[in-house]
């Protein structure tokens, strides 16, 4: 694989923003491992410090120019991990202009690439969470920074929102209706997999833009994501009733009620999940000389034992409330408490 300039290539300084998030977190570690000084944005620099202290910290939120203009001083490259969903309302315009300021911050301060995680483009209108990634994306990418555009649909690995839903619908559902959007098809990738892609981005060289999809190796619907899991589980599979009329909305309030994801974050998956999210290609693993990615049955696995070890670590605590007893019942491992 050709390699980056030496202004990449040699002595390098990388800001990670979102970096306590899922794939901030996993990526983080990776980074570092690659030869990159890792410097990492947080809105209180003392809080975070006092968790991890050996981290080099920065104080700043990606809508504060001045903080970035800080933030980004000496920075070779950065990885913007930035999503608002969590938000509340008006989070879209908010991400957007957030997007526009970054982009134009780095390029003043010389920053010579941007990576972004977003996700895959839908077919049809898809949900505000879709359209905001997207549209993150083209912002950043329509500054004058280098700027390369990851797009991932389901992430499995613990840690992930979508995986949550997944891995608590399967452990507490011996009956499951089947909603249309069910039958919608994505091509879940491994946070291993999303690791190695994000991290190889940065060694292409500066002259290559764009967007570009990194999929699973698999293409499945729903069902077969639930069907697998509760089967990985040792739960068999369970049993379906077709429900067709059931909205999206009626979806993400079932789902709040089964599963520890927040309406409001159920909502915009759900209505994410009602068309097919396939990538244009998978052409991304050949340029970076990662051909080979793991099938989800090993990448639920994995994410399965994470969530067991954390739950060991803390004392095996049990999920609370009333579907710790259903886990319990159907024999299902401790699952760690992520509140």
């Amino acid at each position: 694989m050709t390699r980056a300039p030496a202004s990449i290539a040699g002595e390098r300084t990388l800001l990670l923003t979102g970096a306590t998030g899922f794939v901030g977190s996993a990526v983080r570690p990776a980074l570092e491992r690659a030869g990159w000084r890792v410097r990492v944005l947080t809105r209180d620099a003392a809080r975070a410090a006092a968790h991890a202290p050996t981290l080099d910290w920065v104080e700043g939120d990606v809508g504060d120019r001045d903080a970035m203009a800080r933030a980004l001083e000496g920075v070779d490259a950065t990885l913007y991990l930035v999503h608002g969903i969590r938000e509340g309302a008006g989070y879209h315009g908010r991400e957007v202009a957030a997007a526009a300021d970054f982009a134009a911050v780095a390029a003043e301060s010389g920053v010579e690439r941007i990576v972004y995680l977003g996700g895959v483009a839908p077919v049809g209108p898809g949900s505000e969470h879709l359209r905001s990634r997207i549209e993150v994306g083209e912002t950043l990418r329509a500054g004058s920074v280098s700027t390369i555009e990851l797009r991932a649909s389901m992430i499995v690995g613990h840690g992930s929102l979508s995986w949550l839903i997944v891995r608590d619908l399967a452990a507490r559902l011996p009956v499951m209706v089947l909603p249309r959007w069910l039958r919608s098809r994505t091509q879940p990738v491994a946070i291993d997999d999303v690791v190695v892609a994000v991290v190889r981005t940065f060694d292409l060289p500066i002259e290559v833009n764009g967007w570009f999809d990194i999929p699973g190796p698999e293409t499945l619907s729903g069902k077969e994501i639930l069907d697998r899991t509760a089967e990985l589980m040792g739960l068999g599979v369970p049993r379906s009733i077709d429900v067709p009329f059931l909205s999206p909305r009626l979806s993400s309030l079932w789902i709040r009620l089964v599963t520890r994801a927040d309406w409001s974050v159920a909502r915009e998956i759900v209505i994410g999940l009602t068309e097919d999210l396939l990538a244009r290609d998978d052409d991304f693993w050949a340029r970076i000389e990662h051909p080979q990615r793991m099938n989800f049955d090993r990448a639920a696995r994995r994410a399965l034992a994470a969530e067991r070890a954390l739950a060991a670590e803390r004392g095996s605590r049990p999920a609370r409330g009333p579907w710790a007893l259903v886990e319990r019942a159907r024999g299902v491992a401790p699952a760690a408490d992520d509140g």
